[in-house]
């Protein structure tokens, strides 16, 4: 049994159970409950939600799995305030009562 993952939080780690899951690769997710202990505790790769492979010949693959998910996976702020405000702005209609105040947001955070 290996550990092939550090998550930053229990949803991740349970994610990434499910996709090596779908693969046919078995594994366990250990720390989560220590999870609710931040502040309490150090955040460290030992306190973080980990997921574990159970079967070390499955690693190989459990590894090529992970490494697909780091490269497609985006930060939750990749667009920055900046560009949650122009989402926001073009998604309502013109005639919502949210309309005027989501397009002033976007173009004062323009800058940002």
């Amino acid at each position: 049994m290996r550990r092939v993952y550090v998550a930053r939080h229990p949803t991740e780690a349970h994610f990434l159970k499910g996709l090596l899951a779908s693969q046919g690769i078995e594994a366990e997710i250990r720390g989560e409950a220590l999870f609710s202990a931040r502040g309490e505790l150090p955040v460290t790769s030992d306190t973080c939600p980990s997921v574990w492979v159970l079967d070390d010949s499955q690693l190989d693959r459990a590894l090529l799995l992970i490494a697909e998910y780091e490269r497609r996976e985006r930060p939750p702020d990749t667009l920055g305030v900046r560009g949650v405000a122009q989402v926001a702005a073009k998604s309502l209609s013109p005639n919502s009562p949210n309309a005027g105040a989501a397009a002033r947001h976007a173009r004062t955070t323009s800058d940002l």
